[in-house]
């Protein structure tokens, strides 16, 4: 099980949950998860990605929970749960581990928004055919998220052959090698491989306590499944409304990736791009991701108490709700613009 470390104080230091809880997979596998905020309030799912933990979404938990459920878990051999069997790691245990999460944090018949960074979002499309799944998401967020061709499309190593690049990205997804202590050489080649150039010097230091905490035998096991990654298909079952979101300096998963999601995802609420972030973006734009997965909520969970107006008229509240989608589409943010599936 890894060994988590963190600074002393500091927006990326994990919030303290409201519960802490163990949950059986179909495996017998044990999957520690945490729930933070109120009790009744929108419940929101986040699944991390490779070599990361629950800590990875601190600031977006932050910037959520004073007014959403955010259930949060470690997969397998992350964080506080433990690694299984060399056989206990590949989609299936990912589809199953979400499911089992889902069914025990939530109540009978309560929906959720599902969020997932990377890995995490591999997870939901995995998942995608599963009628928990189906009967537990009200939508989706896929962030920084690939389907298939990790190896081939990634840029971590820019070599022109196609072929010579797989197979060293092969290497690297399947490397044992320790990371070792957090030093200023091993954030200089993190910054490299998962974060755009501004990341800051917290945000730097945060992902690579995160990243160094994941055993390495579990970063091995995880990263040949990554390297044999077939997930379109699930994308394309994956039929909840759902959001996409990826920076242009992502190195792990380029922006290729997000728009073949875009193209195959029979219910595609648009692409969010952010422009110079890299591979971890809730830790480089928090507020962007927690903002999505709001909007999400408000337009596909939370109830609404509007009183039906008659045809062809809106009623105040939703003439509200029109003039802010309005100024928001007309005053981008200067990191963030939107572009729309086709």
């Amino acid at each position: 099980m890894s060994r988590l470390t963190h600074r002393a104080g500091g927006a990326y230091v994990p919030p303290v949950p409201r519960e802490k809880l163990m949950v059986t997979s179909a495996d017998g596998a044990r999957l520690y998860a945490e729930i933070h905020g109120p009790q009744g309030a929108p419940a929101v799912v986040l699944a991390h990605g490779w070599t990361c933990s629950t800590a990875f979404w601190a600031p977006v938990v932050r910037d959520l929970a004073a007014d959403h459920r955010v259930i949060l878990y470690d997969q397998r051999g992350h964080g506080r749960t433990p690694a299984v069997r060399p056989g206990g790691y590949g989609t299936g245990a990912l589809a199953d581990d979400l499911v089992a999460v889902l069914e025990a944090t939530l109540g009978t018949g309560e929906r959720a928004v599902l969020g997932g960074h990377s890995l995490g979002g591999m997870t939901l499309m995995a998942a995608a055919g599963r009628p928990q799944l189906r009967a537990r998401a009200a939508a989706a967020l896929l962030c920084s998220t690939g389907s298939a061709g990790l190896a081939t499309e990634s840029r971590v190593v820019p070599l022109s052959h196609p072929g010579l690049r797989r197979r060293v990205h092969r290497a690297m997804l399947g490397s044992r090698a320790p990371l070792g202590p957090v030093t200023p050489l091993g954030k200089r080649i993190l910054r490299y491989v998962t974060m755009g150039a501004g990341a800051t010097a917290e945000q730097l230091e945060a992902c690579a306590r995160i990243v160094h905490a994941c055993p390495p035998v579990v970063r091995s096991h995880w990263g040949k499944v990554l390297y044999r990654l077939e997930l379109t298909g699930g994308a394309a079952r994956l039929d909840v409304p759902t959001a996409v979101l990826a920076g242009t300096a992502d190195r792990l998963t380029p922006l290729v990736h997000a728009r073949r999601l875009v193209s195959v995802l029979p219910d595609c609420r648009g692409l969010t791009v952010l422009p110079g972030l890299g591979h971890m973006t809730p830790l480089e734009d928090p507020g962007a991701v927690a903002g999505l997965l709001r909007e999400l909520v408000q337009e596909h969970l939370a109830p609404r108490a509007e009183v039906p107006a008659p045809q062809g008229e809106r009623t105040p509240q939703q003439k509200q709700h029109k003039q802010q989608k309005q100024s928001q589409q007309s005053e981008p943010s200067e990191r963030q613009k939107k572009e729309k599936a086709a």
